[in-house]
């Protein structure tokens, strides 16, 4: 996801996604120092920095549990051998069983902000405990000064670390002061007012009142640009000079410590200024271009991704009645800062707003989950759609259909509390909790319920490692299919860690309930707090359980001390020296051996070239000065490191269809960078700026197919002709045609390789139809391109971009590799292809030219993403074999066929349903015997798979209905391909199979 990016942006210090990690791209800037002259050497250093991060969490976690556990066991500094060995042992069991735990490992072994965060927050905890140690010395406020100081740092990294600081706060308050009930509130008050002062005060606001000198000096006085930053830097610097001196001078030391903690604030805060600079410097990687005050402002709101609500807000179905006007947008212009737009925040119908609002996205398809989350039926909050004469449509099982546009009522508070309840902490914070003290499933993401409101029964549980609880959850755990069983993600702990947690919870509040508080308020401040804050909606791209790595430290905390409550429930029937060993090694053989043994396999990265390589090949499959569309983090981000620090193919431009919208993101696809010409577009900055064409209509008033460069001209036109509609009083932005047409010069695309001069007959005008309402701006983009490039340089979609991103564009696609080319000739798309094949290209990519680094290794692990990524290679290679057979290129087909299952073999990336292509093209090759042997194979995994579906009882025998459906189809095609190519016998076979599965199933859809 975003290591590519992370160690891009260290490797040339550029600016990456809010809201940025400056302090993380320095240090990672120093480890890259060390790389030498070996490029890949970069990603290792970067890599290596995360490692050391967390093992020197570790470390610190060991003297956070040593202390904790000695105010338990020492009395009058009484240290024997037993004691020490106890509080050692305690400390190893603790931060060995955190040092293996999944999430934390995840971190500990990528190139990511999570490891070197979870340091600043090791820190900041054992800081206040050395503080307590020597709170009554002089200048003991030091270590007080420091914690500030890493926290102001640790801004800079992620915001994690600051939700120590009610912790913090309750270890001061026990320390200075006799602890009563209304003390403890105080206490948590003042905590309270501490991290919102920070996190919503001094990080967003001293950037807000920046940029008020800076409007007012520039535009209302005239001065240069950046003259009210310096302005409003020196009265900053000059206040906190002048409250550390005065407070100090005049006795006032709780003022003297706020006023020099708020100062080291500031100073650990100011690793933002390398933002700014490497903005101005216009960097290839510069992402929300944050080079003044108003646009950091944004970078550091995180603006681009929109907002939820927190205390009160819409209910998903809420109708918005009205907008208003937000934060006004800035940009500089002529020596002023120019208004160009205001945010804009919808107005809801108060009827569906409530308090305390989770279930709040309107969007399709997370409105279904919110449904099947908390049972909703949809007839009960919205209309039924009506035909002309007012009677209910009906879907064709006779079912009223509901207008989703149409609220009836909003849920109740009652289902607003049930998915915090159901999802928000029991799927999206104890399942994670799960994961690590008692252990996983599988790595395959899952989502509680798919889109159809069936339960996801083998994806992304948690298991606790004993065979009844296993079967009494999802059946018989013995038919798991192999897929399952063999995942190196399949990790049982038998409870071990939990359950000494849990002991070491109870022992710890029974025998020091002032830091059992205190550990209590980190558990809940790192975990269910987040929860409450980050108010998840479903369907989360991507598992979030690295958020709440710091609610698990506080747990490994517990585990440590359930250690040191074994020791003293032996020390009453041995003597103390004895006791203290034989717990200790029982706790590490139980919880940090087993963890370790368990998660050793799908935790170690070694071998893994997966992203640089397929990186390496997505730009490899593009021809020379090409612009290639892509979709998202996981699609972009491997290319950036691969262009960035690699310097792989920097003649291609990677342009990432997310940021598309952004008139930042524009402006740096008009500029240069390394190899790579700017984009040929035809809309000016003032037309894409923010607030300008971010929606476009598409109203049919032109029956035929049209110029799209006289299109491109009439939205650009501020005639005011072309923003009106009949009947419609408001200017429109809008397409008078979804029939769009892409002219072509034949000579000028033969001539530059666009299109092979055999296949000159085959050029044709690009005509195709955008059957939506409206288009977003990133789309207008993709049109402009389009539009201005005229047919010279190539353009492409990465095969991995979702098909509502293509524009109907399709039969113009050519496979190659990773990518599709539009060419102007048409083809039609098969089921498992878009477009045309060029088999030249494709063999000469596939077989020569593409990496496959460890793919074929079983040591290697290959985890979700990967393996579905695998699968698009897997039909690559099968698509062309059977473009090359087609042809009459069987030598070659056969060399297709053999390199994929060279590189992709059963033994690491299971036969599925792509496979059956690969079948069926060696039946055709005459090569029966490796036919059969996959065909065999292959029958395996799917009746495997069927026994688990049909062993499953109760009410999780209606699930996996797609999966049964799938499994069903592979054996249905296998029975037809064999008995196409004389396999009676193994056809027969097959039949008698999938008709008893069918039965035993009640598969009659």
């Amino acid at each position: 996801w975003d290591c590519g990016e992370f160690i891009a942006s260290s490797y040339k210090l550029e600016v990456g996604h809010p809201p940025g990690a400056p302090l993380f791209m320095i240090i990672g800037r120093f480890f890259t120092l060390f790389a030498g002259k070996n490029i890949h050497n970069v990603a290792i250093m970067v890599n290596s920095l995360s490692a050391l991060a967390s093992a020197l969490t570790i470390m610190f976690l060991f003297w956070t549990i040593t202390h904790l556990a000695r105010k338990i066991f020492v009395r009058d500094d009484n240290y024997t051998t037993g004691i020490t060995i106890a509080i050692i042992g305690s400390g190893l069991v603790g931060a060995l069983a955190y040092t293996f735990s999944d999430t934390f490992w995840f971190s500990a072994v990528e190139g990511e902000v999570y490891a070197t965060s979870s340091l600043f927050t090791a820190v900041v905890f054992w800081a206040i405990l050395k503080w307590e140690n020597v709170a009554d010395e002089k200048y003991a406020n030091r270590w007080i000064v420091l914690i500030a100081y890493l926290m102001g740092l640790s801004i800079g990294v992620h915001l994690l670390n600051l939700l120590a600081i009610p912790a913090i706060v309750l270890v001061y308050y026990f320390r200075k002061y006799k602890a009563t009930p209304e003390g403890i509130f105080a206490a948590l008050f003042i905590s309270a007012f501490i991290l919102f002062f920070i996190q919503s005060g001094i990080i967003p606001h001293i950037v807000r009142f920046a940029s008020y000198f800076e409007l007012a000096l520039v535009n209302d006085l005239g001065l240069p640009y950046n003259t009210g930053i310096i302005v409003f830097m020196i009265l900053l610097i000059g206040i906190m000079i002048i409250g550390i001196a005065v407070t100090r001078f005049n006795i006032h030391p709780y003022f003297n410590l706020a006023f020099t903690c708020f100062a080291v604030i500031i100073l650990g805060y100011s690793s933002y200024a390398t933002i700014i600079i490497r903005s101005r410097a216009n960097p290839p990687m510069d992402q929300n271009n944050p080079e003044n005050v108003f646009s950091l402002l944004s970078y550091l709101n995180r603006e681009q991704y929109g907002d939820r609500p927190l205390l009160r807000g819409q209910y998903f179905n809420a109708p918005a009645i009205d907008t208003k006007e937000e934060s006004p947008v800035y940009v500089p212009e002529d020596g002023k800062y120019k208004l160009t737009t205001h945010k804009l925040k919808y107005i809801f119908d108060k009827k569906y707003v409530t308090l305390f609002p989770r279930m709040w996205s309107s969007d399709p398809e997370h409105v279904n989950a919110y449904m099947q989350w908390t049972k909703i039926d949809e007839r009960d909050i919205y209309q039924p759609q009506a035909d002309e004469n007012g009677r209910p449509l009906r879907d064709r099982e006779d079912n009223i259909i509901y207008d989703r546009r149409n609220p009836r009522r909003s849920p109740s508070f009652f289902h607003n509390i049930r998915f915090l309840l159901r999802y928000q902490l029991g799927h999206m914070y104890f399942r994670y909790f799960m994961w690590n003290f008692a252990g996983r499933q599988n790595d395959i993401q899952g989502h509680g319920y798919d889109r159809y409101g069936l339960r996801e029964i083998t994806k992304g549980n948690w298991i606790s490692g004993i065979k009844f609880i296993d079967a009494l959850m999802l059946g018989n755990q013995d038919k798991l299919p192999e897929s399952l069983k063999l995942n190196k993600a399949k990790n049982r702990y038998y409870f071990l860690p939990l359950i000494l947690g849990l002991i070491g919870l109870v022992y710890h509040s029974i025998n020091h309930s002032k830091d059992f508080s205190v550990v209590m308020i980190l558990f809940f401040m790192t975990g269910i707090a987040i929860v409450l804050y980050l108010n998840q909606y479903p369907l989360q791209p991507r598992e979030r359980d690295y958020a709440f790595a710091g609610s698990f430290y506080a747990f490994a905390i517990w585990i440590g001390l359930g250690a040191l409550a074994f020791t003293d429930l032996l020390r009453r029937i041995l003597p103390a020296g004895p006791s203290a060993i034989i717990s200790s090694l029982l706790c590490l053989l139980a919880v940090p051996f087993i963890m370790a043994k368990e998660n050793w396999d799908d935790h170690d990265r070694s071998g893994r070239y997966f992203a640089r390589d397929f990186a390496y090949n997505y730009l490899n499959s593009c021809a020379p000065d090409a612009i290639l569309f892509t979709n998202g983090d996981n699609d972009t981000f491997p290319l950036w490191y691969a262009q960035e620090v690699e310097g792989i193919r920097t003649d291609v431009r990677v342009v990432n269809l997310s940021y598309l919208g952004a008139d930042w993101y524009i402006e740096q696809m008009e500029r240069k960078a390394y190899k790579s010409d700017p984009l040929p577009m035809s809309l000016g900055k003032e037309k894409y700026r923010q607030g300008s064409l971010d929606i476009v209509h598409i109203i049919d008033r032109l029956k035929e197919y049209y110029d799209l460069k006289q299109i491109m001209d009439f939205v650009a036109d501020d005639d005011p002709r072309t923003k009106h509609i009949p009947n419609v009083p408001e200017r429109v932005d809008y397409i008078p045609s979804k029939k769009l047409l892409i002219t072509v010069d034949s000579a000028k695309v033969v001539s530059n390789g666009t299109v092979k001069p055999e296949m000159a007959d085959r050029i044709t005008p690009v005509k195709f139809e955008i059957n939506r309402r409206y288009i977003t701006k990133n789309h207008l983009m993709v049109l402009d391109f389009l539009a201005t490039n005229d047919w010279e340089r190539p353009i492409y979609f990465a095969i991995t971009v979702s098909s509502d991103n293509y524009l109907n564009l399709e039969d113009y696609f050519q496979v190659n590799g990773l990518a599709y080319r539009i060419v102007p000739m048409k083809a039609e798309s098969s089921m498992y292809i878009r477009g045309s094949i060029d088999s030249e290209i494709m063999f000469d990519k596939m077989i020569n030219k593409f990496k496959w680094t460890g793919i074929n290794d079983p040591n290697v692990y290959i985890d979700e993403n990967v393996a579905r990524m695998l699968t698009n290679f897997r039909n690559n290679f099968a698509t062309l074999a059977e473009t090359l057979i087609a042809e009459g290129k069987r030598d070659s087909a056969k060399i297709v066929l053999d390199k994929c299952l060279e590189v992709m073999p059963d033994t690491t990336v299971r036969y599925d349903v792509f496979t059956l292509s690969i079948i069926e093209s060696y039946y055709i090759l005459g090569e029966n015997e490796t036919a059969d042997s996959l065909a065999n194979r292959l029958t395996d995994h799917v009746c495997n798979d069927l026994d688990y579906y049909v062993s499953l009882r109760g009410k999780f025998s209606e699930d996996l209905y797609y999966e049964k459906r799938l499994a069903l189809h592979i054996l249905s095609e296998l029975g037809r391909i064999t008995g196409t190519y004389g396999q009676k016998e193994k056809a027969t076979e097959i039949k008698e199979k999938l008709d008893n599965y069918a039965m035993s199933l009640n598969f009659i859809r």
